[in-house]
Formats: C-alpha cells, structure tokens, sequence
C-alpha cells in the first residue's frame, strides 16, 4: 500500500473536518454545487463516482462473467441481507432508537419522520459506491457488477412493497427519474466508458499497458473518494453545525445497521464457504445504502424539512467514513476469515476440523 492509502482514515477525518468548515463558511459555493442536479442526482458528485468506480470497471472482463455462477453462495447471502433483512432491521432499530430510547432528545412531532427516513435509507441498496468499497477490499469485481445489477432489477419492483409496507401506506411515490436516471449514471455509462478504455489500452499495449494505466488510475480514484467526501459534508455544513444533536442521534441506529448487516454478510459468507474476495464486497453490499433514491424519495413522500428527509442526509454523512471502516475490518480479518471451518478451495467446500 502506498502512504496515501495507508493512512486513509486521517485523510478521510481530515476531509469531513475540511468540508463540515467549508460549508459554514462558503455555503453559497455548496449551494451552488448542489443545485446542479437532475431528478436528485447531483451531476458533479456523479461525476466524482465516476471517477472512483471506473479504475475497477476497467478489471472487469467481460468474457469471463460466465464465471459468476461459481459465487452463487455470496450472491444468495447479499440478496438476503439486502431484502430479507436489512429494511425490517432498520425499522426494528428505528422504533428502538427514535420512537423510544432517543424520544426525550427529539422534535416529537419529527419521530415517525425519521423512522420513515431511516427505512427508505434502508431499503435501496447501494448502486455506485459499492464498486469503490470492493475496490478498496480486493474484490471479485465480476461478483460485485453481477450483484448490483440483480439489486437494481429487483429494487425496481421491491422497493415500494417494501417501504409501503414498513410504512403503513397504502401507495408510495417512487421517484422513477432518480431511479433510472441514477443506474444509467452510475452503472450504464460507466461501464461502457470502462470497456471501451480497457479495449484500446489492451490493443495497443496489452496487459502490461493496463497493468501501468490501473496503478495510475488507483490515486485518482482514492482522490475522487476524498473530494466526494468533502462536497457530501459541505452541503449539509450548516445544518451538522445547527443541529449536531438530532444528527448525531440518527447516525446511531445508522451505525449499527451497518455493521450488523456487515457483520452478518460477512459470517454467513463463512459458514456457506465462499472465498474472502466475494465475501469483503457481499458484506459491504449488504451494508450499503442508495442514499440518492432514499433523499429523493424522502423529499417526494414528506416534504424538503421533513425529518424523514434529514434522516436519509444523516445516512448520506455517514455512508463513506463508516463504509470505509468496514472495508478496514474485512481486510484486516481476512487471515481469521480464511482459517474458518468452512474454506471454499478451488471451487469445493472442505470442512477443516480444529
């Protein structure tokens, strides 16, 4: 690892310190920034994402995503943490957390907001930042592209079921143009901008050449991370320095649905016997949120100031420090994950007694 990667985490304490000032300071230049948007996605963070993800679009090859069905194991453990797990467990934490424990601390009139906000957080999984986190864990990248394009087809049917049900309504305003326009952005373009570059690097240079060009692309990518990360704090500078309270209090059963849905994705990849590089990204995939579809639905359902709109932006805020801490674990754990009881070794499950 070079030093920049390395000491990652103090660029990233460093970053939301940066942005959280700058948007006090300057919020008419983050105001600006964040007006230039489309159907609620944000045309230079988009960009930035692009630049984070496409350094691992171009490892993909696409004559050998064939050998996705040998993942079979990780893609089932995600898809149910994704579905079967994670909406009902953010609505268990959120009545836990906001509608009892944190109530004293709350705007009583904004509980049964926030809790809706946490679920609509909790119930779109993550479409463009994830390839950045398996990135960043040695990921199978065929594994992670299959896996969030299964998500974005069943999210498209899923997602208003889900939060109808969660919510008690009988209809939900699906924010389509966020929806489509967000996977078009972050999965459509840039896959095809990848694999274009990937053609002509391999034509003209073979492997070698892209071999050179991903060392090169790895920093720009890590500084586009960086620099998302201080826009993403700048826009709501105001409001963390107005309110630090309420924030601080929804991140909590943020907090704790992330690493529990992690934790879990990650275990569950254990004792079924899938290898490390398929388990670090189904673990941060069954963890990460689609914040751009949970902000626009919230600011569709309930309204700009509601609290259900606050809570998808505290999710927003926490989405990459916390994320990142996550791949620091599932790195640092991969020794203790691959003496496990179950080790899938070439393609077969042995069980190896302790």
């Amino acid at each position: 690892m070079s030093i920049f990667e390395r000491y990652l985490s103090i660029w990233v304490v460093l970053c939301i310190v940066t942005g959280v000032a700058l948007g006090h300071f300057l919020p008419g230049i983050f105001q600006f920034i964040g007006s230039v948007e489309i159907a609620q996605v944000n045309l230079p963070v988009a960009v930035l994402i692009w630049l984070m993800i496409i350094p691992m679009l171009v490892r993909i090859d696409f004559g050998a995503l064939h050998q996705v069905k040998d993942y079979w194991r990780g893609i089932g453990v995600t898809l149910f943490i994704n579905w079967a797990v994670k909406p009902f467990s953010m609505a268990a934490l959120g009545a836990l957390f906001i509608g009892h424990l944190f109530q004293p601390y709350l705007p009583a009139e904004q509980a049964s907001s926030y809790i809706a906000g946490l679920i609509l957080l909790a119930a779109a999984p993550c479409t463009a930042m994830v390839f950045v986190w398996s990135n960043l864990s040695n990921g199978e990248p065929h594994f992670t592209l299959t896996q969030v394009a299964l998500n974005d087809i069943i999210m498209v049917f899923a997602f208003a079921p889900i939060v109808g049900l969660l919510l008690g309504l009988s209809a939900i305003t699906v924010p389509w143009e966020t929806l489509f326009l967000s996977v078009v952005l972050y999965i459509i373009v840039p896959v095809i901008l990848a694999q274009v570059l990937r053609r002509r690097v391999l034509t003209s240079g073979g492997q070698p050449a892209l071999d050179r060009l991903l060392s090169r692309l790895q920093p720009l990518s890590l500084t586009a991370l960086l620099t998302t990360l201080v826009m993403l704090f700048g826009f709501q500078g105001e409001q963390i320095i107005a309110q630090p309270l309420i924030i601080a209090l929804l991140a909590v059963p943020i907090l704790i649905q992330v690493y529990f849905n992690s934790g879990l994705a990650y275990l569950l990849n254990r004792v079924v016997g899938e290898q490390h590089n398929v388990a670090a990204p189904s673990a941060l995939i069954g963890a990460s949120n689609f914040f751009e579809l949970a902000v626009a639905a919230a600011i569709s359902l309930f309204g700009f100031e509601s609290g259900a709109a606050l809570a998808t932006v505290v999710g927003v805020l926490v989405e990459v420090p916390v994320m990142l801490s996550v791949v620091k674990i599932v790195n640092a754990s991969k020794v203790w994950y691959e003496q496990g009881n179950a080790v899938r070794r070439n393609g077969h499950v042995s069980i190896k007694v302790q």
